[in-house]
């Protein structure tokens, strides 16, 4: 198993599509759980939760990670290391601190927005001490991963899923009734175990010096700037179909839309995980061999991540009332003809995903920034118009062509920039299928030899 694991790319892979996989599986089982307790209103406001404080965490990790990784992977000399690292937490504190303020002033008109009564209201309150646990876990988080080590973000991200799963299979196993503020402290004592365990993992790369430094704030400003924009708007260009039926429908509308969200998330497991995985050689790659090597990277790994995703997709596509049955119940099955549309989203989204991390890892993070800006416009007029012109399943549709239309742009400028070619894509994919075939006779032809009664 050492020698397995003596690969940067299946080391890295190995624990990055293992954190992906149990946070999706530990999500979906959670989900199966709570869908069946809690009513569709209830869920629509839980949804609406999760969209509130993941955009903020999402975004604001956004802002610090990819900068702190670019830099302390960069930089051999311990001394900056610790001027980075505590650049990095005295943002990191500062940001989360504004977040804290805005919620206890506006969490009341923040939450009659969304059309979700005192319910979302009181979640934010109580989820306060999980922001404040946050900016350890995250701030731990990154350093892991500009030591290019994946175990202890594994292990972190496990534990919070395990410490969720438990305590609300507590409350289930208890026929207690289950109330929305519950869940938001169950979400706060989660992120606090997850943040001892990252610690846990992360001590022998930490000098434990807090020397934050206005050079280097200025610095992962800078660079981070344009990613934490990037960020924002791809955080709320992914809610903006749950959002907008928050606004103009009712939680239970949302309800729907988060069943679908959370099946298709499933199949983006492979995707999300490669950018992670990704990132880092992309930086090297683009620094010491040039346009050719990360040509190939993002080329490779598109056509590897098709291969993973098409059949997936496919299969949900063909059964979606089965999938939808099994996961959320029968009250449910009227999400099945969005989690079709969506799944076709899950296969165009695979190169948009591997290319803005490329244009974000080679230096242009203000291209990237200005490409998501142009389709998050693009979504929200598409997904507005659609759900006005065919209402309930309008801002599915309008989501799907938001996609098409999308990669065509990001088609256009990655093939300027570092000559990506999709026919080289669609080569590999065919390749990787074959190869795929012939392994898979060879291995019929040897058990057939082994057993030929």
């Amino acid at each position: 198993m050492k020698k397995f694991l003596s690969s940067y790319w299946i080391r890295s892979a190995f624990f990055t599509f293992l954190q992906r996989f149990s946070l999706t599986l530990f999500g979906l089982v959670n989900f199966m759980i709570l869908i069946r307790v809690l009513s569709k209103e209830q869920m629509g406001v839980w949804a609406l939760f999760l969209i509130i404080t993941t955009i903020f965490e999402t975004t604001k990790t956004s802002l610090l990670k990819n900068a702190h990784i670019k830099f302390v992977s960069s930089d051999v000399d311990n001394f900056n290391k610790t001027h980075i690292a505590s650049s990095s937490l005295a943002m990191n504190i500062s940001i989360s601190l504004l977040f804290i303020i805005f919620l206890y002033f506006f969490h009341k008109p923040f939450s009659d927005f969304f059309n979700s009564g005192k319910e979302l209201s009181d979640m934010l309150l109580w989820f306060i001490p999980g922001l404040i646990f946050m900016v350890f876990f995250s701030h731990l988080e990154a350093i892991q991963q500009s030591h290019f080590d994946f175990k202890g973000i594994f292990a972190g991200h496990l534990t919070r899923q395990v410490i969720f799963f438990i305590l609300i299979c507590v409350e289930y196993f208890n026929n207690s009734a289950f109330t929305m503020k519950s869940l938001a402290i169950f979400q706060s004592v989660s992120v606090l175990g997850g943040a001892i365990v990252l610690y846990m993992y992360s001590k022998k790369y930490l000098h434990h010096i807090f020397n934050p430094t206005k050079i280097w704030i200025k610095k992962l400003s800078n660079y981070g700037g344009y990613i934490f924009g990037t960020g924002l708007i791809t955080n709320l260009s992914v809610n903006t179909d749950q959002m907008l039926m928050g606004i103009f429908m009712n939680p239970g509308a949302v309800a729907l839309y988060n069943a679908s969200s959370r099946i298709s998330g499933f199949v983006d497991i492979p995707s999300f995980a490669a950018s992670e995985i990704l990132f880092p050689k992309l930086v090297k790659a683009n620094d010491v061999e040039g346009e050719t090597k990360v040509q190939y990277f993002l080329e490779r790994m598109t056509s590897v991540l098709l291969c993973i995703v098409v059949p997936a997709a496919l299969f949900i596509i063909i059964f979606p009332k089965f999938v939808v049955g099994i996961i959320a119940g029968k009250e449910y099955l009227n999400a099945a003809l969005i989690l079709q549309l969506y799944m076709i989203t899950s296969i165009i989204g695979v190169f948009q995903n591997q290319a803005a991390n490329t244009l974000n890892s080679i230096g242009k993070p203000g291209l990237c920034f200005r490409l998501n800006l142009v389709s998050f416009v693009i979504k929200v007029a598409l997904t507005y118009s659609c759900l006005v012109a065919f209402d309930f399943y309008g801002a599915a549709i309008g989501t799907v062509l938001t996609f098409f239309l999308s990669f065509f742009v990001w088609y256009y400028f990655l093939r300027k920039i570092v000559k990506v070619s999709f026919s080289r894509i669609l080569g590999m994919v065919i390749n990787n299928y074959n190869l795929i075939f012939v392994r898979a006779k060879e291995l019929v032809k040897k058990r057939a030899i082994k057993s030929p009664g």
